[in-house]
């Protein structure tokens, strides 16, 4: 009797769950190598951030690793949620402002930290606070949630944009 033959290996596709948990996944891992990519490349133990005058209101520095990442991460969940509703109308400009504000976002620590510059610095997290509230609008007609997991990054950076400003006032 001759042996029984094997199925065919056939290759499988992902469950379309196993997708969205990776697509998911993706996403919050993009914008979170973003944060790290910015903590890599700059520190608040060179000299000279150590000699600038802080305005009193400047939280402990251990506080700005864990609300970055949390940020990072619900920045990450609101891009899945939209980037999986990218053919809805506007879709691809909501996935375009985010990926601006991204950037902005990605420029901000290596000009402050790095290139000591406040005063560019001050600029850009300006247009950074621009661009999140235009995703934010745009995110809006996509997916509430979407733009709402926003808003925490929006105070944020608002808070962010004044201490900024108080640190060129001082210095």
């Amino acid at each position: 009797m001759p042996p029984t033959a094997s199925p065919p290996l056939t290759p499988t596709k992902p469950s379309s769950a196993l997708r969205t948990a990776i697509t998911a996944s993706l996403a919050i891992l993009l914008c979170n190598a973003v944060g790290i990519a910015g903590a890599l490349l700059t520190s608040t133990d060179t000299d000279w951030y150590q000699t600038l005058t802080k305005p009193s209101f400047q939280p402990p520095g251990w506080v700005f690793g864990p609300v970055w990442t949390l940020l990072y991460t619900l920045m990450g969940v609101a891009l899945f949620r939209v980037f999986v509703r990218r053919s809805a109308p506007g879709g691809s400009a909501a996935l375009t402002l985010f990926g601006v504000q991204l950037l902005l976002n990605a420029i901000w620590s290596p000009l402050f930290f790095g290139a000591q510059a406040i005063t560019a610095a001050l600029v850009v997290i300006v247009l950074m606070v621009l661009a999140v509230v235009a995703t934010m609008r745009s995110f809006w007609g996509i997916d509430r949630p979407a733009a709402w997991l926003l808003a925490p990054y929006l105070a944020w950076i608002g808070f962010a944009t004044v201490l900024n400003g108080a640190l060129l006032a001082l210095n």
